[in-house]
């Protein structure tokens, strides 16, 4: 087992013991918003291009209508009250603990895509699909408020998402292959953490 394979499995255990309460209240605030499903599953290609099942909290009134999704705009009107926050904090994305302890994802990594995202890019995935993804990475903080940049009625969300925001994604993704490493991931994931409280 290498170094960070042991950090992802120690700490993303340690992760939902030490949030577990934290976790059943979102859990509540969920379920007495909007009911059932909690947990929103979403198909997204990993490490040589196995695929995986995302796990977020569900922000939507439904897990319906979610899918197929990758990005919606600030102001998407099937946001729940809830779900606002949850977004806003990144707290929605805490489920993938459970994607990290089982060895889909890493704590760092690029962010696993869906499969018709990958395949338009599918000669630049050739290398970004050889690690794990994670639950952050450059992009993600790069791209903090990225839904703000999707605020806009008048286009096609995910052609914009697609044609605009992913090739940039996809630069950082090359800047990681590069950069990777423990202390860089650990570089990462305070840098995530001060980018959601503070900014």
């Amino acid at each position: 087992m290498n170094t960070k394979r042991l950090f992802d499995l120690t700490f993303s255990a340690l992760g939902l013991i030490i949030l577990s309460p934290f976790l059943l209240m979102i859990f509540l605030c969920i379920v007495f918003e909007s009911g059932r499903p909690i947990i929103y599953r979403q198909k997204r290609l990993g490490k040589d291009w196995k695929e995986i099942m995302l796990y977020k909290f569900r922000t939507m009134n439904s897990q319906k209508t979610e899918d197929g999704l990758s990005c919606s705009p600030k102001n998407d009107k099937r946001i729940t009250h809830v779900g606002k926050y949850l977004r806003r904090y990144k707290l929605d994305e805490l489920p993938q603990l459970f994607n990290v302890l089982r060895g889909d994802m890493s704590f760092v990594g690029p962010r696993p895509e869906l499969p018709k995202f990958v395949e338009y890019y599918s000669d630049i995935y050739k290398e970004i699909l050889k690690i794990k993804p994670g639950i952050t990475d450059l992009a993600s903080i790069k791209f903090r408020d990225e839904s703000s940049l999707l605020d806009c009625e008048a286009v096609d969300v995910e052609k914009v998402y697609l044609t605009k925001i992913l090739p940039q994604k996809l630069e950082y993704s090359k800047i990681y292959l590069k950069k990777q490493g423990f202390f860089y991931d650990l570089k990462l994931i305070f840098k995530t953490i001060y980018t959601v409280i503070f900014k």
